[in-house]
C-alpha cells in the first residue's frame, strides 16, 4: 500500500530513519533509554537559544496536554491569563483555563490578521490583575505568524509572564531565548522536528518552574512534579512513549545534519513559495496575506464553481497519494494545505499537478473563490 504524503500540520511525513527509530524497543528504566531522555531535553532547550535559564519538561501526549499542562502549572490559581486569541487555538486555550477553574479573559482579533502588540499594551496596563499573557505564534487555523518579538517585548515591560504556544514554528523559525523573553514555550515532536505524535513539551525559565509546586489541579498533567521527577533520577514518572522518544532523538540528529533551524527553514520557504505560486497559477486565493503567512501551512479559500465540493476533491486527491486538510475558520469557508514535513520542492510540484488533474477530471476549470469568479 502506497504511503500518502501528508500535506497536513501534523502529523507530518517522516523520513525512514525516523520509522526505522521505532523498530527497537527500550525499557523505561534501562540507563540507555534515561541518557536518551537527557541527550534529547537538553538539544531542545538549546534549539530555543536559552541555557541553564531554562528547563526542558517533556510530557506524554499530543501538543495540546502540553500546553494544558503548562497553563494549570504556571498560572496560579488566584493569577489571571490574557489569551491573544486570532483562531482555534487561541480559543482553546481560553476553554482550558475555565474548565480548570483559571481566571482568563482574552483579547481577539479576525482569524486573518494578526495579533497587535499596542492593543496588548493597553489590555496590559489597564488590568493590572493579570499575571501572565498567552500567545499562538502561528495559528494552524490558518497560517497567520503573530509578532512575537514585539508581543514578548509589551509582556516584559509589564513584568508579566509569557506562554508560547510555538507548536508550529518550533525548529523552523528563529527562537532566540535571549532576545525574546518567555517563561514558557511549549511545542510538540510531530511538527517542524519531523517526529511523531505522543509527545509534547515545554521549555520553563528553572525560576519560573521552582516556584510552582502545587499550582497544578491534576496529577498526570503537573509540569512541576514531572521535572522534579527527571531531576531526581532521569525517569518518566508514568509509562513514557518510548518509541516516540527514540523517533524524536533521530529526528534531532537529522534537523541539526540538514543545518537546524536556518536549513529546515530555507526549505520550507522554498515549499511554501512554491505551493502559493502554483496555486495562485490555477485560481486558488489565499485567506492571509503573503506577508502575513508562515511558512507551514497556508489556509485557501473554497472555490466559487458548485463543482468543486471538498470531500470529493479530498478523496481524489489522497487516491493520488496526497492528503489535506479542512477548514478551520469562522470567516470563511477554506482547506488548508501544509508545507512542513519530510518534502521539499519535488513533493510539492507533484502535489500541484495532482491538485490539477482532480479539477480537471470534475470540471473546475478556476480555483478562484466565489467573489472573484462573478467578477
Amino acid at each position: 500500500m502506497k504511503v500518502p504524503y501528508l500535506l497536513t500540520p501534523g502529523p507530518l511525513t517522516t523520513s525512514d530513519g525516523v520509522k526505522r527509530a521505532m523498530l527497537r524497543d527500550w525499557g523505561s528504566r534501562d540507563p540507555d533509554f534515561i541518557d536518551m531522555n537527557r541527550d534529547v531535553r537538553e538539544r531542545l532547550v538549546a534549539l530555543a537559544g536559552v541555557g541553564d535559564t531554562h528547563v526542558c519538561v517533556p510530557i506524554q501526549g499530543s501538543g495540546t496536554f502540553a500546553i494544558e499542562a503548562t497553563l494549570a502549572t504556571l498560572v496560579p490559581r488566584h493569577g489571571r491569563l490574557l489569551v491573544l486569541v486570532n483562531g482555534a487555538y487561541g480559543r482553546r486555550m481560553v476553554e482550558m483555563c475555565r474548565v480548570m477553574g483559571r481566571p482568563v479573559e482574552s483579547l481577539e482579533w479576525r482569524e486573518d490578521q494578526p495579533v497587535d502588540p499596542s492593543q496588548v499594551d493597553r489590555r496590559l496596563t489597564d488590568e493590572s490583575a493579570i499575571t501572565h499573557v498567552a500567545v499562538v505564534h502561528s495559528e494552524t487555523t490558518s497560517g497567520i505568524l503573530n509578532p512575537l518579538d514585539a508581543i514578548a517585548n509589551v509582556v516584559a515591560q509589564h513584568r508579566r509572564g509569557l506562554i508560547v504556544d510555538a507548536m508550529s514554528t518550533f525548529g523552523a523559525l528563529p527562537l532566540d531565548g535571549n532576545r525574546v523573553s518567555f517563561d514558557a514555550v511549549v511545542a510538540s515532536s510531530n511538527k517542524c522536528l519531523e517526529g511523531v505524535p505522543g509527545v509534547g513539551f515545554a521549555l520553563v525559565r528553572r525560576d519560573v518552574i521552582a516556584a510552582s509546586a502545587g499550582r497544578s489541579q491534576c496529577l498526570s498533567l503537573d509540569l512541576f512534579a514531572q521535572w522534579q521527577g527527571f531531576e531526581r533520577n532521569g525517569q518518566w514518572r508514568f509509562t513514557p512513549p518510548t518509541h516516540v522518544i527514540a523517533a524524536l532523538s533521530r529526528a534531532l540528529d537529522e534537523h541539526e545534519t540538514e543545518g537546524g533551524v536556518a536549513g529546515l527553514g530555507v526549505r520550507y520557504a522554498r515549499n511554501h513559495e512554491v505551493l502559493v505560486d502554483g496555486m495562485v497559477e490555477m485560481g486558488f486565493r489565499c485567506l492571509v496575506a503573503r506577508s502575513l503567512q508562515a511558512p507551514i501551512i497556508v489556509t485557501f479559500r473554497m472555490p466559487g464553481d458548485p463543482r468543486f465540493v471538498f470531500e470529493d476533491f479530498y478523496d481524489r486527491l489522497s487516491r493520488r497519494g496526497f492528503l489535506t486538510y479542512p477548514g478551520k475558520l469562522t470567516v470563511a469557508d477554506s482547506f488548508r494545505v501544509g508545507c512542513i514535513g519530510r518534502l521539499g520542492e519535488g513533493e510539492i510540484r507533484s502535489a500541484l499537478r495532482a491538485i490539477r488533474d482532480v479539477l480537471d477530471e470534475i470540471g473546475v476549470r478556476d480555483g478562484a473563490p466565489a467573489e472573484v469568479s462573478a467578477r
